[in-house]
């Protein structure tokens, strides 16, 4: 990876009366960060900072976020640009390669993604050492970490031709997984991709369709699905995205570095705030119950969940288009007069205006509207983290490529501060 870094001066640090000199470094945009690698050896001390909320883990060519201004950008280009004018298997193309494709490299990417769709059909078999009640995210991280069994063809990061090879695989798989994770869970038969269908049209059918009977993709359905997946493909350094990159800081394969970024992405705190959003909204039950809510929620005795952001201090960009996707998919579906659309428009409403919510910049975030639509296509809560991960795929194999190819990568070592015992002598269970 080419270094863009700036040097931007230095800055001066003072610690138990010592002068240290710590360079000053910049991106192409957004805040300069101190460079603090060789702290320790010329202080013997180490920066403390909880959730690494204000530290930069890498270099990275990929996304950038302003959250204070509300702004999204996949290798320069705004997420609105790129939801509106584009489709998803470009943008994936845009994440790993850093630009968009010709129509030449599309059509040839487009190839390599579609027919590596189709899974060894002894990983059919695999589905069935699961529980049918299992969650689907269980059988997600089980079986995208079983890859590495079945395709150990592509699992040497030190070969680039491998490291494409696992690229396509994932992102080309990932979908049929899903949707083999679901039909497994509803007791339906797997539905085999097709390849004359787009990759959101695909997924839709392996989904939806069952053998007895023809199966149309409605295009509305899957150009929203599309979008979703575009909005959710990348984000910067979050946790399963940091989880992907520690993990392959060791060395290990692919496979299993996607599995890890499953299992984090798991965690309700992470990408399980759609559910939260949507259950939230089925509490609430009615427009005429949203005053009591929101007094409750000033007062503290519960969250909001749907709005504001760890990053975001503006108006989440994709929640934007995420909203128009909404209104497009529900009149598209007849669903126009959804009462949970009702109770979501009535609370982004307060919480534009209202001074509690203005003055705290707790705006709606893409969670808030991405529940509604996920449901009114059909699928169930429990799907709707699979969904992401599906999304989230290539922005961590982009992430993950972005990190192998970097000379300066280190493994991933963080620090503590140690306040259990200082050292002591064992001693003998008879004179305890």
């Amino acid at each position: 990876m080419e270094n863009k870094v700036q040097s931007k001066g230095t800055a001066t640090l003072e610690l138990d009366g010592k002068r240290v000199e710590l360079p000053v470094l910049g991106g192409s945009t957004g805040p300069n960060v101190v460079d603090i690698r060789k702290l320790y050896a010329e202080t013997g001390a180490f920066t403390y900072d909880p959730g690494f909320t204000s530290t930069a883990s890498c270099e990275s060519q990929i996304t950038y976020i302003d959250g204070d201004a509300g702004v999204l950008l996949y290798r320069g280009y705004p997420i609105d640009q790129l939801a509106e004018k584009s489709n998803f298997l470009e943008v994936c193309y845009l994440l790993l390669h850093g630009e968009l494709p010709s129509a030449a490299e599309m059509a040839e990417f487009n190839y390599a993604i579609t027919h590596h769709t189709m899974v060894h059909e002894q990983l059919s078999a695999f589905f069935r050492g699961f529980r049918r009640d299992a969650h689907p995210m269980a059988v997600m991280v089980g079986v995208v970490g079983a890859l590495a069994a079945f395709y150990h063809d592509s699992t040497d990061i030190d070969d680039p031709v491998q490291r494409m090879i696992a690229s396509h695989r994932l992102i080309a798989k990932i979908p049929t997984i899903a949707a083999m994770a679901y039909k497994y869970s509803i007791g339906q038969p797997f539905v085999y991709p097709q390849n004359s269908l787009d990759y959101a049209s695909n997924f839709l059918r392996m989904c939806f369709a069952v053998p007895a009977e023809e199966y149309k993709v409605n295009p509305v359905l899957a150009r929203a699905l599309d979008r979703i997946f575009i909005l959710h493909a990348d984000h910067e350094q979050n946790a399963s995205t940091s989880t992907v990159r520690i993990a392959g800081s060791s060395g290990a394969n692919p496979f299993a570095c996607i599995s890890a970024g499953i299992a984090c992405l798991w965690g309700p705190l992470h990408g399980g705030a759609n559910e939260a959003a949507l259950k939230q909204l089925h509490r609430i039950g009615s427009v005429d119950a949203i005053p009591d809510y929101i007094k409750r929620v000033k007062n503290r005795e519960i969250l909001l969940d749907g709005f504001g952001h760890r990053v975001y201090k503006n108006y989440d960009p994709r929640a934007k288009v995420m909203k128009q996707t909404c209104d497009e998919v529900l009149a598209e579906l007849g669903h126009k007069d959804d009462p949970l659309l009702k109770i979501a428009m009535e609370l982004e409403k307060i919480a534009l205006n209202d001074e509690f919510f203005v003055q705290k910049k707790l705006y709606p975030n893409v969670d808030f509207y991405s529940g509604i639509v996920l449901r009114a296509l059909g699928f169930p809560t429990s799907m709707f983290t699979v969904l992401f991960a599906l999304a989230r795929t290539v922005g961590w194999i982009a992430q993950w490529k972005e990190m192998t190819e970097d000379p300066t990568q280190k493994i991933g070592r963080p620090r503590q501060i140690y306040t259990g015992p200082t050292q002591r002598d064992f001693v003998p269970i008879s004179g305890r």
